[in-house]
């Protein structure tokens, strides 16, 4: 193989003059042979566009080479020079070529569109397609940013346990943690007895990174978690997956209006940024996937961001003539129909929902002084609906102790979340915002499974 440092194809494309030599390494996406000549079109991942390699005859190995098939992988040394082809400003006169990898001849992507639910069929190789390259060079970068918002607003990174005794929903959708013999174990009471476990008591995968990161901004002020979340939700829709990533700060001495803010500037910098920085791969979105996309985006960029409450959007909705699916009644949640319509149809622009009915919100949203909502929100775009939901914490160690109760959870299990209202409480507020409803949103892919890596749903786990 080449000692000649490699060259990505990202940065080949963007030189400004040409090299006398240059070594890239990637695989095939297609090759034609011409008079006297042969063509490989290269790619490495590096970037949308492949680089154009030009065999000559005088190649030591141009039979082999010119008849490698589709999906090979090559390393090339040649010459960089101006390309006399139209759409490309380089071109790779191959010098030496070695054959690293052949490629058999049922390689399932050809030169045409494949569905997306095919490609997800051979998950090890549709990371090779356009579609899937946009989707995963953009959700690295975008993984970049979260990090870059939050730590250039002085916020500390916490890794929260996956492994956790909590349910912090309390929707009990948790994916089970055991060593126990799931054929024959212990019982106690006519129950499994998860004294005996691993852990002495019952366990499972985290729905939520939140009752930790409470703890850590009671000490640190401003935190954010960013990490893998699990819910064993029997639910197969384009919008759910049972492993996900949750982006999830936690800021100290707020309340609802400051979260608000942190959640209005914090998406509006990921989108300017997938702007600025994914130009190439947002073109192809655009033209390919979702027509108009960069321009909603940069609309979103500007938007006035409104705020109501859940009363006010219920009022809307029952005064609107549209017909729902699900009717609008105070107490019930808002189901995707009604988020979009407030923000499509109403407001043509995202929209922050708050204070919402407190029986269908979780035990730790702050009680307001109607003691018939919390302080909740949730943010709502168009064409999505909800993309980020949180709240400002029930910091009163009386009230919390009485919702708890009232959702039927064990105050002795909950003793260190309980805690950090006995010692220097003070009102906190935070929200969670799913990594791949984002990456949704910001390429226009419309079904969870096509940007996740290796997608978790119901009756699939492989790869």
């Amino acid at each position: 193989m080449s000692r000649l440092a490699k060259t990505s194809v990202k940065e080949l494309l963007q030189s400004q003059s040409v090299k006398e030599e240059v070594c890239v390494k990637g695989w095939v996406r297609s090759i034609r042979r011409g008079k006297g000549v042969a063509f490989i079109t290269l790619n490495d991942g590096s970037c949308f566009a492949s680089v154009q390699i030009v065999l000559s005859p005088e190649l030591d190995n141009y039979e082999a080479v010119s008849k490698v098939g589709t999906g090979a992988s090559l390393v090339v040394t040649g010459e960089l020079v101006e390309s006399p082809a139209a759409g490309q400003a380089w071109e790779v006169q191959a010098q030496n070529i070695e054959i690293i990898g052949i490629s058999d001849e049922d390689y399932p992507l050809q030169k045409k569109r494949h569905s997306l639910e095919y490609l997800r069929s051979i998950a090890h190789l549709r990371l090779r397609s356009n579609t899937f390259g946009a989707v995963f060079r953009m959700r690295s970068q975008l993984a970049f940013a979260v990090h870059q918002f939050f730590q250039q607003h002085g916020f500390l990174y916490v890794q929260t346990p996956i492994i956790t005794a909590n349910d912090c929903e309390g929707a009990g959708e948790m994916f089970r943690v055991t060593t126990l013999n799931p054929v024959n174990p212990p019982q106690q009471n006519g129950q499994v007895d998860w004294s005996s476990d691993f852990f002495g008591e019952r366990t499972g995968l985290t729905v939520s990174g939140q009752l930790q990161g409470e703890l850590f901004a009671t000490a640190f002020s401003d935190i954010y978690t960013f990490g893998p979340t699990f819910r064993a939700e029997n639910s197969n829709t384009s919008r759910h997956a049972a492993e996900f990533w949750m982006i999830e700060p936690e800021i100290a001495f707020a309340d609802l209006r400051d979260n608000c803010q942190l959640g209005e500037d914090f998406l509006r910098y990921m989108v300017v940024y997938a702007l600025e920085n994914c130009q190439e791969d947002l073109e192809f979105f655009n033209q390919r996937v979702e027509k108009g996309l960069i321009d909603k985006l940069g609309s979103l960029a500007e938007a006035e961001f409104v705020t109501i409450s859940y009363t006010e959007a219920v009022e809307l909705l029952q005064k609107s003539s549209q017909s729902f699916e699900f009717p609008v009644i105070w107490g019930h949640d808002l189901q995707s129909e009604h988020e979009r319509y407030l923000t499509e149809k109403i407001f043509n622009g995202p929209v922050f929902v708050v204070d919402y009915p407190k029986q269908i919100k979780a035990f730790y949203m702050r009680m307001n002084n109607d003691e018939k909502t919390v302080a909740a929100m949730d943010l709502l775009v168009p064409r999505v609906g909800e993309i980020i939901g949180g709240s400002q914490r029930e910091e009163r160690y009386d009230v919390l102790q009485t919702r708890m109760a009232a959702q039927g959870i064990a105050a002795d299990e909950m003793d260190w979340y309980l805690d950090i209202r006995r010692w220097g409480s003070c009102p906190h507020a935070g929200f969670g915002l799913g990594f791949e409803r984002l990456l949704m949103y910001l390429t226009g892919m419309e079904n969870i499974r096509d940007v996740i890596p290796f997608p978790r749903t119901p009756g699939h786990a492989r790869f």
